[in-house]
């Protein structure tokens, strides 16, 4: 075969596949369906990103055009914030409760409910209602059964002679607090996504296993969980990034106090650049949590494609 013939036969096969995709609708449904994809990412996720890397070097308040140019100077002054310190602070526990915490006891609640009978269907809607809850409602109820005065907490310490206690005030209680607020709101989520998962493991490897001697643990740790691993890395994922995006719940619950020591970086954002009307100061925190979200977002990627590949 000549030098000819060998590049031909490349070029013969790429233009098969083109025919092939053109045939089968591939390519036109690309050119019909990726355009409005692209034209919605880049109003409403690189646009405003640019729009807040720009605003980020400005002394701004929101109104008019900026025009006070400070360079790096809102990065710094983020970074020299010890408010903001405690809000990234804040929000690596909350990955690490949801993670640690949240996971296991959605899993756990999963292996005991997957199977279909009608006692688990109840149990399974009783577990999935507070995340159907809004999460301002939710933090307002929580705010409620936390009150040192009126709450449900104050009232069963004085039914036991003992005095109230002013959870959400206290330094050393609010972000427990919240914390706990937050696996209860969120683990029926992930709980329903391992039930799923748990549901698909085909049903002879669990006989087999349990013929076997298999204990119940045993065919959860060696058998069922195994086999659920993708559910795993998804579950995972969300409390990460659903950690990095707490918000609702904080605001009617603290509204990052006492003395600002239940901030998120969301939090953060809202109060010290929103609601203050420093929109410069603001863009360059939303900068910042944006290239944390990337950067986690990465790590966790090749960290769990590497063990899947193990």
């Amino acid at each position: 075969m000549t030098t000819l013939d060998r590049t031909a036969v490349p070029r013969r096969g790429n233009a098969d596949r083109v025919k092939k995709g053109l045939v089968s609708g591939k390519f036109t449904a690309l050119l019909i369906l990726l355009p409005p994809a692209l034209i919605l990412f880049s109003l409403f996720v690189i646009l405003p990103l640019a729009d807040a890397v720009y605003y980020s070097g400005f002394s701004w308040n929101g109104y008019g055009a900026p025009s006070d140019f400070v360079g790096a100077q809102n990065y710094q002054r983020l970074l020299d914030h010890s408010v903001f310190h405690t809000a990234l602070w804040n929000t690596a526990k909350l990955i690490l409760v949801s993670l640690l915490i949240q996971m296991p006891l959605a899993l756990g609640l999963a292996l005991l409910v997957y199977r279909k009978t009608p006692t688990n269907t109840l149990f399974r809607l009783v577990f999935f209602l507070p995340y159907i809850l809004a999460e301002v409602a939710a933090g307002l109820i929580w705010s409620f059964v936390f009150d040192g005065d009126y709450g449900i907490t104050s009232s069963l310490l004085h039914a036991m002679g003992q005095e109230s206690v002013y959870v959400l005030a206290d330094h050393q209680w609010a972000f427990p607090a919240i914390m706990t607020v937050i696996v209860w709101k969120y683990f029926g989520f992930h709980m329903m996504i391992y039930i799923a998962a748990l549901q698909s493991v085909p049903k002879d490897l669990v006989e087999a296993a349990k013929l076997e001697g298999a204990k119940p643990r045993q065919v959860a740790l060696f058998v069922q969980i195994p086999l659920i691993k993708h559910a795993l890395v998804v579950s995972g994922f969300f409390a990460i990034i659903g950690s990095l995006q707490i918000f609702d719940i904080i605001i009617p619950m603290t509204n990052g106090g006492p003395s600002n020591s239940t901030h998120t970086i969301v939090t953060y954002l809202y109060s010290f650049g929103l609601s203050r009307l420093n929109i410069g100061f603001g863009s360059a925190t939303a900068v910042v949590l944006f290239v944390l979200a990337i950067g986690i977002a990465f790590f966790y990627q090749r960290t769990t494609s590497k063990g899947s590949k193990a």
